[in-house]
């Protein structure tokens, strides 16, 4: 784990100034921060601003960024005027990733930053990931997969590194909520939000609030089942989520899983 720490060191020096795609999410952050440890004022931070992206983690990357002194872009990159983008089609991802590194691509060239760097990890080679033909195509460079990183060895050296975001949920936007063919509206994604939001603040950890319709499909680890279901929080649950527009609340008995969406999907 060590030496492919080095190797990433060593290959964002390689690089010579960089221009990270920063979410403020476990992998990005640690990215950023061994990017901006090696190389400076060479590594800016870019940060796309949407519907789809809580204001949340909007607020988590721009403080981070000030903690650490690191030049902060915020992008405008609203993926519902994307063309066919709404409809929820399969290679959903790679619409949006597509518009968006574009739009980081200009940014970079306009503050003399010669490349585009994101983070995906080793991880991300095993699921359904049509964003990652965009990344390639555009031709930007993933430093940790390049360097063999996994998620895990991610966390953990983020600990080492003394980053809160070692232990923080995995996230993915909010439009990976919809179920494919369902049309995204910014009602509904807003409505996905609060649901989120609602269970963060009672203290649940991983969570994802699929979206089907008018029935939302709540996924959490399996050991926070209990909590859930004991009768106080169920029933506000059931209560706030009819308020954001629900018609109906489930939990989902799998509990939480990346990519829980594709499952439908014949690959």
């Amino acid at each position: 784990m060590n030496e492919k720490y080095d190797a990433l060191r060593e290959y964002l020096k390689s690089l010579g100034s960089v221009a990270v795609a920063f979410s403020g999410g476990v992998d990005s952050t640690f990215l950023l921060k061994t990017a901006h440890d090696v190389l400076g004022d060479r590594a800016i931070a870019v940060t796309a601003k949407s519907c789809s992206f809580p204001a949340r983690e909007r607020k988590e990357a721009a403080d981070f960024c000030d903690s650490e002194g690191i030049r902060h872009i915020v992008c405008d990159s609203e993926e519902l005027e994307i063309e066919g983008f709404s409809k929820n089609p399969v290679n959903r991802c790679y619409l949006c990733k597509k518009e968006l590194f574009t739009k980081i691509w200009q940014i970079a060239k306009q503050n003399g930053i010669e490349n585009v760097v994101e983070g995906s990890n080793t991880d991300d080679l095993g699921d359904y990931r049509p964003g990652l033909k965009a990344v390639e195509e555009l031709g930007v460079k993933s430093p940790l997969r390049q360097v063999g990183l996994s998620k895990n060895e991610i966390r953990l050296l983020s600990k080492e590194l003394g980053l809160d975001t070692w232990k923080k949920p995995s996230f993915a936007c909010l439009a990976s909520r919809f179920v494919y063919g369902e049309e995204i509206t910014e009602e509904k994604l807003m409505m996905v939000d609060k649901a989120e939001q609602l269970l963060i603040d009672m203290g649940f950890g991983q969570v994802r609030v699929r979206i089907h319709g008018r029935i939302a499909r709540i996924e959490i680890a399996p050991d926070e089942f209990p909590k859930l279901t004991a009768e106080e929080n169920r029933l506000r649950v059931v209560e706030e989520f009819t308020k954001y527009g629900f018609t109906y609340v489930s939990m989902d008995l799998k509990g939480y899983r990346t990519g829980s969406m594709n499952e439908t999907l014949d690959l």
